[in-house]
Parts: structure tokens; C-alpha cells; sequence
């Protein structure tokens, strides 16, 4: 499954992970998820009994999704030096019933400036700790001056760049089939 963690219809962020899910090898499916807007804020109230599936419906979809994909990439945006409060929602609504743990993830913050999403980084990797997540060795980097590092049409045009893309593909992708 493939989750961006920006809103914006323009976002780099969200252009970036569908160039890197172009480029999956032959076999391998890569579903985007679409329904972080609709999430409702986190409310434990609400998660009562998660094995009954008493959570909101989109929270109920969420949670089927991620429990039926076999690894998670994630790109994400940096705002105000943290993960955008919508990810760490939709992250929060995953923790009742451990619908991440051990799933193997490659995940990057894309960022418009030099050095930009170390914080968001960061924070984000805590959070996946946390809930258990099987970071990839490898699969979990930033990318700074995303907008030069890409063309309109959503293309890489930056060879290391579709490297460290394509090397943290293949390795989730190896780690997904080593499960197996």
C-alpha cells in the first residue's frame, strides 16, 4: 500500500510516491490509499472494542486495508518541523489494533528546501517505533529541493535520486518476500 501524508492535490510529496510506485518490479501491486481526509480526529472513545470493528467506517477501511497489504511505502511533508497532523491521525487509529505491526515499510520525507524534513523525519520514525513498524534498513531516507528533483509531469530527473528510490523499493519489496 502506497500513503501520502499531504493533502494537497499538488503535492510533491504525493507526485513522488506515485513515481516511485511506477517503479515496482513486474508482480508487485501497490494500492494507494485515498481516504486520509475523511479519517475523524483520534478519539479512543470511539476504539472501544477494535476487534468488533466498532470504529468509525473509515477508520474500519483504513485498518482493513493496511491488515490485507503486505508492506507500506509512505512519503510525507514536513510542516511546522513535524508530520502533518493528519498522518499522525491516521497513525493513532492503527495503534488498537496493531494494524502495522511488524509490516515492513519504506517511508521518505520530501521536503522544497536544502536540508528541509529532518524533524519531520524524525518524529516520524519515533512514531513508527512505537507501533512496531519493520522500518526497512535502507528504506527510510529524506529528500531535500524535492522541486529539482522532479519535472512537472511527475517525473525523477535526478539519477541518485531514482537510485535511493529504486534501492528502497527493492529492499521492502525482498524484505515482503523473505516473509513469505
Amino acid at each position: 500500500m502506497a500513503l501520502s501524508g499531504s493533502l494537497r492535490a499538488e503535492s510533491s510529496n504525493s507526485a513522488l510516491l506515485r513515481a516511485w510506485a511506477r517503479m515496482a518490479p513486474e508482480g508487485v501491486d501497490i494500492a494507494f490509499y485515498e481516504g486520509l481526509a475523511g479519517l475523524p480526529p483520534f478519539d479512543p472513545g470511539l476504539d472501544l472494542d477494535p476487534t468488533d470493528y466498532h470504529a468509525p467506517e473509515p477508520v474500519v477501511e483504513l485498518r482493513r486495508r493496511l491488515l490485507e497489504a503486505d508492506g507500506l511505502l509512505l512519503c510525507s511533508p514536513e510542516y511546522a518541523f513535524g508530520m502533518p497532523g493528519v498522518l499522525k491521525n491516521l497513525l493513532d487509529w492503527t495503534v488498537s489494533m496493531n494494524a502495522l505491526d511488524r509490516m515492513p515499510i519504506a517511508f521518505m520525507v520530501a521536503s522544497p528546501l536544502a536540508g528541509g524534513g529532518a524533524k519531520a523525519h524524525q518524529g516520524l520514525l519515533w512514531v513508527l517505533r512505537a507501533l512496531n513498524v519493520d522500518v526497512v534498513k535502507g528504506a527510510s531516507f529524506r529528500v531535500d529541493r524535492i522541486r529539482t528533483r522532479m519535472n512537472q509531469d511527475g517525473q525523477i530527473i535526478d539519477p541518485p535520486t531514482a537510485r535511493r528510490l529504486a534501492k528502497a523499493l527493492e529492499a521492502v519489496v525482498n524484505r515482503i518476500k523473505g516473509l513469505r
